[in-house]
């Protein structure tokens, strides 16, 4: 699969998988602060899944719209990066899924926003903004954490350790796209090495590198994932309230 819709797709899977695993941290937070926060920052991918879902649903032509899209696929049909339907594990994971994949859409949101396809150009310049801020928060924490204690600081370079493998999937070439993933590998690296720097963390070195996620080959956490987010539509399929 290939081509502007199942560019459209993968976007949008980052986004809604994203927003499923943020939404996880409702009520669990550390703090009042962060509980709403991280909602909120759930919402705001969630609203970006769904102007590209149903972009994608458009682009198809197959009569599925983005309720079908997001509920009616199995985990073979879903083209997210395997970075987002990581587990949440503790608090420094989360914040380290989330300011890496955020130093990725923030560069990919802006492009899209110049790109000459304008439904991708309008998401693009809507999303950057909240993209922008979800950067400055993941790298609030990253720093805090970080540069913090002894333990805090543990915690959080064994997250980068454990998160950085998950980030080279999402620079993959693909020249026929409208914005290309490979070119915004500068712009990534430029984000993320002084963030680290500052909070006395290490870069990993580049090693093994866990790709599939955009050809539909995934982790079984995300099989696991989609069983809770798409049984009440499976259970009551047609249904309207």
């Amino acid at each position: 699969m290939n081509g502007p819709f199942a560019f459209a797709l993968g976007l949008g899977d980052d986004a809604l998988i994203a927003a499923q695993r943020l939404a996880e941290w409702t009520t669990r937070a550390p703090e009042m602060e962060e509980d709403i926060a991280l909602a909120n920052i759930a919402l705001d991918q969630l609203g970006a899944a769904r102007l590209l879902l149903s972009y994608a649903g458009e682009l198809e032509a197959a009569g599925r719209d983005e309720d079908a899209l997001a509920y009616l696929r199995d985990d073979r049909e879903f083209l997210n990066a395997l970075l987002v339907e990581l587990p949440n594990g503790d608090f420094a994971v989360t914040m380290a899924k989330l300011f890496f994949l955020a130093a990725y859409q923030l560069p990919l949101y802006t492009a899209l926003a110049s790109c000459p396809d304008e439904r991708l150009a309008a998401i693009g310049a809507k999303a950057r903004k909240e993209s922008a801020y979800h950067l400055d928060h993941g790298a609030l924490w990253v720093r805090r954490l970080g540069d913090g204690t002894e333990e805090s600081h543990r915690r959080m370079q064994d997250a980068v350790d454990h998160v950085w493998p998950y980030t080279h999937e999402l620079f993959a070439a693909d020249p026929a796209a409208p914005v290309d993933p490979a070119g915004l590998r500068a712009a990534f690296d430029e984000t993320v090495g002084p963030v680290l720097a500052e909070a006395t963390l290490t870069r990993p070195e580049r090693g093994w590198a866990p790709t599939g996620g955009r050809k539909g080959v995934h982790t079984e956490h995300l099989s696991y994932l989609l069983a809770e987010m798409q049984v009440l539509h499976r259970a009551h399929p047609g249904a309207q309230w």
